[in-house]
Parts: structure tokens; C-alpha cells; sequence
């Protein structure tokens, strides 16, 4: 089991990477390719979009083939899109790379977390998806902070080539060991889309799950690519340390990743996921203050703890929606999750040209507190009537 979780994790730190890549660049590549810098952000819903909207597709597809051998093509395919991006003469050029990279991407982390919910018991799944959720933080660390170290040595196409060729090794390592899995789908049958989403919907808990993880991703990670342009016109101009706060998130998120096996015994799912809430919402106030690069970072670590404490939790729930449709249940939970995403920047966005980004800020905190109490009040073992 701990080979098998490995490869799982090798494969979803190298496609990790790419997600947050672009936040610490976003000005670089505005002056770059000569557009606006709230354009440059949309670089963020480029890759969320597809990768949200792709979902349905893929998690009936890795029901029906191999699951392993899936993840293994959608990483192939995100390591081309990369290369092309890093080339990219255009803005539009470059749109069109992380629009293919974001449909490519769909098909390995939900489908990661569909293969060790198909390989793990429910008793040992919070712990294992606690290791591959550090595997994907990792990822997100790396490729924040080495986006802006490399962004401020030889620009932002060297971001792209370096994670395309992370991508490529790993494929490398990980296509002997996946042939290993001898995982054997079905067949090829269209008419089971129906039915597998009907299954996952009678479940009453699934409109919470869904509904919690979207409007997660809608005030939290909708703020992220915008965080280099704050920091900008408040006079820090390096990527590098932009990089570095961003990537407190995923320090956070790792944080919570070696310590989920102690802390979930002393507060239980409930309060974990009440505590998650609270702290996401006290965060965004910080966010919202302003403050010192190095205040920023240390809060962004604490935003990635309190958002997997909450996060990780409802995943377990989402993988029992329907046992019988696991893979397109995970495809739903990420379509909702990444559509929040694509969605996020765009609020966000908005608000900067109307009542501002911070009232945007405190009503966002305001949501996840709301976000956290309710999930900890439906979310339970027995499914419940709603």
C-alpha cells in the first residue's frame, strides 16, 4: 500500500505544480505580453475553467478504463500544454496553452483520490488522503515559491519550461510502476453517465459537499491571483516574494497533512471542520488589513491549515456519496471545487472596480464561518434527510 500511495503521490505532486504557477508572474507577464494585469489574471480561471468543466467526463471515463493509465495520459498531455505556453508569442497563445493544460490536469488529482478510495478502507482513508493532500501542497509550495525565484532570474517562460520538465521526469518514473496496478475498467458505455449522477445526487449530503467546496474556492482561492498585484501596488515588486506568501499556503496545507492522524482523535470531524471555517474567515480579514510581506506569509500558512481542516473532511464525504460511481463522484466534487476557482478571480476582479477588494474580503470571511458551521452541522456517518 505505501508503494502504491507513493506513485499515486508522485504523479499528483508533478501535475501540482502547474495550479499556482502563474500567481507570482501575473505582473511579469502583463508587461510581457503587454495587457492589462487584471487580464493577466484570468490566467487563473484559464486553467480552472476547463479543468472544472472536463469533470463529468473524466470521472465516468476513469469508471469505465483504467485509472492509473488515465492519469498517466492527462499528465502527458498537461507537460506538452506547458512546453507550449513557455513559447507562447501571445497573450491568446498562452490563454489557449493553460486552457489545455487546465482540461488535462482534471484528469489526475480527482481521479488520484477516486484510485486510493477504490484501494483504501474508509477507516485508513482520512490518513491516506492526508498524504496525498501533503503530496499536492508540496506541489503548490514549490511552484509558488520556484514561480517567482525563477520568474525574477530569466522570466516568466522559464516558469513554464521548469515545471514542464518536473511534469516529464515524472511521467517518466511513474509509467513503469502504474503498468504494475493491473487495474482492468469496463467498457466504453455513455448510457452510464445517467444513472452514476443520479446515484450520486439521490445522496442528500451531496448538495452540501458540492455547494461547500464551491463557495470555498470562490472567496479563498478567488483572491490568490490577485495577491501579487496587491502586494505590487503596495511597493513590494518582486515575484520571488510573492512566491514565498503564496507558498505559505501550502506549507499550511503540508502542516495539516503530518498532523491530521493526532489532531482528528482530539477534536473529531465536527470541530475540525467548525475550526476550519473560523480560521479561513479570520484569515481573509488579515488579508484584507494589508499588512507586512512576512505577517502575509505567516497567515497564509495558517489560511492552508484552517482550509484543509475543513477541505479534507468533506473529501471523505465525497468519496461515499456512491461507492459505485467513486470516480465520478471525486469528478463532481473537483467540478464544483474548480469552477469555484474559475469563478473566484473573476468576484474578485470585479470588485476592484466597484466597491473594492477588501468589503469583498470581509463578506467572503463571512461566508466560509457560515461554510464551516453548516457543514459540521449536516455532515455525518448516517445520511440524513435535507
Amino acid at each position: 500500500m505505501n508503494r502504491t500511495l507513493n506513485l499515486i503521490a508522485l504523479v499528483v505532486f508533478a501535475s501540482s505544480l502547474f495550479i499556482r504557477s502563474t500567481d507570482p508572474i501575473i505582473p511579469q507577464i502583463a508587461l510581457g505580453l503587454h495587457v492589462e494585469p487584471r487580464t493577466a489574471a484570468l490566467l487563473s480561471t484559464a486553467f480552472t475553467l476547463p479543468y472544472a468543466l472536463v469533470q463529468p467526463l473524466l470521472g465516468a471515463l476513469a469508471d469505465m478504463f483504467s485509472k492509473p493509465r488515465l492519469m498517466l495520459m492527462c499528465l502527458a498531455t498537461l507537460t506538452v500544454a506547458t512546453f507550449i505556453s513557455g513559447i507562447a508569442p501571445n497573450f491568446e497563445v498562452l490563454i489557449a496553452g493553460r486552457v489545455i493544460a487546465g482540461l488535462a490536469s482534471g484528469g489526475v488529482v480527482p481521479i488520484a483520490f477516486a484510485l486510493v478510495g477504490d484501494r483504501v478502507p474508509v477507516h485508513e482513508r482520512q490518513v491516506a488522503m492526508g498524504r496525498l493532500l501533503l503530496a499536492i501542497m508540496t506541489g503548490n509550495v514549490l511552484g509558488a515559491t520556484c514561480a517567482g525565484f525563477v520568474g525574477d532570474l530569466v522570466g516568466w517562460r522559464g516558469v513554464f519550461f521548469s515545471t514542464g520538465a518536473v511534469g516529464f521526469i515524472a511521467m517518466l518514473a511513474a509509467l513503469p510502476g502504474f503498468r504494475g496496478f493491473k487495474e482492468v475498467g469496463g467498457r466504453f458505455d455513455l448510457s452510464a453517465l445517467g444513472p452514476s449522477y443520479r446515484t450520486i445526487f439521490k445522496n442528500p449530503l451531496a448538495k452540501i459537499c458540492f455547494g461547500a467546496v464551491f463557495l470555498e474556492a470562490v472567496f479563498m482561492y478567488g483572491v490568490f491571483p490577485h495577491i501579487a498585484n496587491m502586494m505590487h501596488a503596495a511597493g513590494v515588486t518582486l515575484a520571488s516574494i510573492a512566491g514565498i506568501v503564496i507558498a505559505g499556503f501550502g506549507i499550511g496545507g503540508a502542516l495539516y497533512g503530518v498532523t491530521v492522524s493526532r489532531l482528528l482523535p482530539i477534536l473529531g470531524e465536527r470541530w475540525m471542520m467548525r475550526l476550519g471555517g473560523m480560521t479561513m474567515g479570520f484569515c481573509l480579514l488579515v488579508i484584507a488589513a494589508t499588512l507586512p510581506w512576512p505577517v502575509e506569509f505567516f497567515n497564509f500558512a495558517l489560511l492552508g491549515f484552517g482550509f484543509y481542516s475543513l477541505h479534507a473532511v468533506i473529501q471523505i464525504y465525497a468519496s461515499e456519496l456512491a461507492p459505485s460511481a467513486r470516480g465520478s463522484a471525486m469528478a463532481l466534487h473537483s467540478f464544483f471545487f474548480f469552477m469555484g476557482q474559475a469563478i473566484g478571480p473573476i468576484v474578485y476582479g470585479l470588485s476592484l472596480a466597484s466597491i473594492g477588494i477588501r468589503p469583498m474580503l470581509v463578506f467572503g470571511a463571512a461566508v466560509l464561518v457560515v461554510v464551516g458551521w453548516t457543514c459540521a452541522q449536516w455532515l455525518r456517518r448516517e445520511p440524513i434527510s435535507i
